[in-house]
């Protein structure tokens, strides 16, 4: 069988990122047709203010959720590098270590959000007509999250050693299950939101279950020893050291959302219907930004481990023109007929509805290059192995999106809400570009200095420099 892992340090940059990516956006796509089945057939099926209830959640799911793909990213970060490395038997322990701590994190996670779910949707205003349909959706939810990490974990490890299709393959499996599931839990049984949220988990396990399945029976480089499990401090310490703060940084960005989700109640039901509607569109589209920054993460690691600082250059301008031209392409189609997908979730109301749902597609579609800067350079700086700096720029995002939220509730102002999102992405794509710039001039000079380059590399290097020789602006390696 020819194997599905990929080496991500040969090749042209631009062709192995994008054959990379595109499993990962369409896989990415069909797990956001989790949260849409659950819309579309609440909404068709059950009615406005369900639908209200589920969105209303959609903060929170993000926050949880996001967490868990920042740690899991996080942990396999190492993995992606010890592989670039040819080390094979650390890359392993990597994995058994990234095991470790995802049970963990899993256990104390599910304790801290369900004890605190209730609260929270207080303080967030949910309205009171839909306050126990998202109680009950929002809180099998958060039982269901040690099958969020399975999936999570076991996809970020095969997307380390450079294989983006199985975990696809599956979640298209899983997807369809979960609609069969809606339709079942949702029509059949009459469970409303509550039977959304189930086929939810219970997709997200099967497809969790099938990752681990094809590791035992196809993967023969990810079976774990005794040794492999063995807690090593070290390990365990450099592993936190970046999924923690991808995972805060996730959580930093979820808080700017529920801000802009709590300014949103404050205007009704119907705006909270519109709003989950148009994201859910927004969100479709935009999945190949996340997809491209899940693959800058993998890239840079296994780069960074094969000391090839120069290929990592053109990898993220190969990206950054990648996502230029989609952003053109989507956002035209987002700022022209986007808002019409709205018949799809509302059987009511719809007319009500659409006005606000185009208003919030505006808001995005121009903005669309923004928020596509901030996945790839994000991404792609953590998969060099810096965990803390990136969540400067998560910060000031959250600034960005708090302020203007803040600033539309006091004005009572749906628009100024829909550009709580354009305002962090700006103000956090900016810093990220800074950051990259002085990583790659100050950082990536010492890196190369202290690690011998591999001959081709070498080449590469001085033909850059030649080409380069005249130039007022300085050469960053």
């Amino acid at each position: 069988m020819k194997t599905l892992q990929q080496d991500m340090t040969t090749g042209n940059p631009a062709k192995t990122i994008l054959n990379f990516t595109f499993p990962i956006f369409i896989g990415n796509v069909f797990q956001q047709f989790y949260n849409m089945a659950d819309t579309i057939i609440v909404g068709k099926f059950v009615g406005t203010k369900a639908l209200a209830a589920v969105g209303s959640t959609g903060t929170i799911m993000f926050l949880i959720i996001g967490f868990v793909l920042g740690m899991t990213a996080g942990f396999t970060v190492l993995t992606a590098q010890k592989f670039g490395a040819g080390d094979m038997k650390a890359m392993r322990q990597t994995v058994g270590g990234a095991a470790v701590l995802s049970v963990l994190v899993s256990v104390v996670l599910t304790v801290l959000s369900m004890a605190f779910m209730k609260p929270l949707l207080r303080f967030m205003q949910t309205p009171s007509d839909i306050f126990a349909d998202a109680y009950a959706y929002i809180m099998i939810i958060c039982g269901g999250i040690f099958a969020q990490m399975l999936y999570n974990l076991l996809a970020c490890v095969l997307r380390a050693l450079g294989n983006s299709r199985i975990p696809l393959y599956f979640l298209i499996l899983s997807a369809i299950l979960n609609i069969g599931l809606d339709l079942l839990l949702i029509v059949g049984f009459g469970l409303g939101a509550a039977g959304a949220a189930y086929a939810t988990v219970a997709a997200q396990g099967v497809s969790g279950l099938l990752c681990l399945l094809y590791i035992v029976k196809k993967v023969p480089l990810l079976h774990l020893e005794k040794e492999d499990w063995r807690p090593r401090s070290s390990l365990l310490k450099m592993q936190l050291g970046v999924g923690f703060p991808m995972a805060l940084q996730y959580s930093i960005t979820a808080v700017g959302t529920m801000m802009v989700q709590t300014s949103l109640n404050m205007l009704g039901s119907t705006a909270v219907a519109a709003f989950t509607a148009a994201s859910k569109i927004e969100q479709v589209v935009t999945q190949a930004y996340v997809a491209l920054g899940t693959t800058m993460a993998t890239y840079c690691a296994q780069n960074i481990g094969a000391g090839k600082v120069l290929r990592i250059r053109k990898g993220f301008r190969a990206a950054t023109l990648i996502s230029a031209v989609y952003s053109v392409v989507v956002g035209a189609w987002i700022l022209t007929g986007g808002k019409y997908m709205t018949y799809l979730f509302l059987s009511e109301n719809v007319t009500e509805v659409l006005g606000l749902v185009g208003i919030y597609l505006r808001c995005a579609g121009i903005f669309f290059i923004p928020l596509a800067v901030v996945n790839i350079y994000r991404n792609g700086i953590q998969g060099m192995g810096y965990g803390l700096l990136p969540m400067t720029a998560g910060i000031v995002e959250l600034a960005a999106r708090g302020i203007t939220a803040w600033i539309a509730s006091g004005q009572r102002s749906y628009a100024g809400v829909c550009f709580a999102g354009p305002a962090a992405w700006v103000s956090a794509g900016l810093l990220l570009i800074g950051m990259y710039w002085y990583i790659m001039k100050h950082d990536m000079k010492k890196f190369m200095a202290l690690h011998p380059q591999r001959e081709e590399e070498q080449t590469e290097v001085k033909k850059h420099r030649k080409q380069k020789k005249g130039r007022k602006l300085p050469v960053c390696y």
